[in-house]
Parts: structure tokens; C-alpha cells; sequence
């Protein structure tokens, strides 16, 4: 017996998964760096929760629209999932992540234990994101 295939709902929600772990492994990998990329950490770290956080408003069938605000974007989930509140409040702290770091000027320097933090929060937020979502919806192992 064939396994049903999946809907194009499901196929996107696995896109946004499949994004957000690609950016969880990249800031991880930026740690291992000598010295640590820490501000392509930051980025991939936002980017990670961003995408996690999308992949689940897919699924809820919840429009969302073009934006790196993890306020936004985890208020919805939160409007959702009511359990997951204080993680979306903490994670919304790296929506500046997003542009904070890509650009020359006057940012300020990521430090590593803020680079460590952030990566943390965003494996937190992917894995949160994860366990709500239906098994046909993740990723296959």
C-alpha cells in the first residue's frame, strides 16, 4: 500500500521546516568558526525562529504577511497556542537580529554568550514549533 502523498499545505509547512533547520545547523556551524561568526549566528538564529514560527501559521492556516518581526509573528502563534506565550516574548527579542548585523555602521558587536543564548532560543522555538505541528507535517528523519 503507497503512502499518501502530502497536500501542498503540508509541503509548504515542511518548507518552512526544512529553512528554519537549515538556519539552526548554519549558526551552529558559524560557532565552530575560529573566531565564531557570532553576528551570522544572530542572523541564522532569528531566521530560524522566523521560519519555524511560519511554518506553523501555514499549518493553522493563519496569513501572515512578508515580515522578520518574531513580535508579530510569535503573537499570532501565541493567540494560537496560549502555552507558548513567554517563549515567543523571549524569542521576539532577536527580531533585530534580522538587519542588526548585515550591513555596516554603528551596530553593536554580538558578544558570545548572547550568540549562545540565541541559538538556544531559536532550537527552543523550532522544536516548540515542531511538537505542535501533526506528525505528517514535520520532517522525515
Amino acid at each position: 500500500m503507497a503512502a499518501e502523498e502530502p497536500d501542498v499545505r503540508t509541503l509548504e509547512v515542511r518548507g518552512w521546516l526544512l529553512r528554519a533547520s537549515e538556519d539552526l545547523r548554519a549558526g551552529k556551524h558559524d560557532m565552530t568558526a575560529s573566531p565564531p561568526l557570532l553576528s551570522d549566528v544572530a542572523f541564522h538564529s532569528q531566521q530560524c525562529a522566523e521560519k519555524a514560527m511560519k511554518a506553523y501559521l501555514v499549518h493553522r492556516e493563519q496569513p501572515f504577511r512578508k515580515t522578520h518581526n518574531l513580535t508579530e509573528l510569535g503573537g499570532a502563534v501565541a493567540r494560537l497556542e496560549p502555552s507558548l506565550e513567554e517563549l515567543m516574548r523571549t524569542a521576539s527579542l532577536m527580531t533585530e537580529f534580522a538587519w542588526r548585523f548585515r550591513y555596516p555602521g554603528d551596530a553593536p558587536s554580538m558578544d558570545r554568550g548572547e550568540a549562545i543564548e540565541a541559538l538556544k532560543v531559536a532550537e527552543r522555538v523550532l522544536d516548540a514549533m515542531v511538537r505542535a505541528l501533526p506528525p505528517n507535517c514535520r520532517l522525515p528523519e
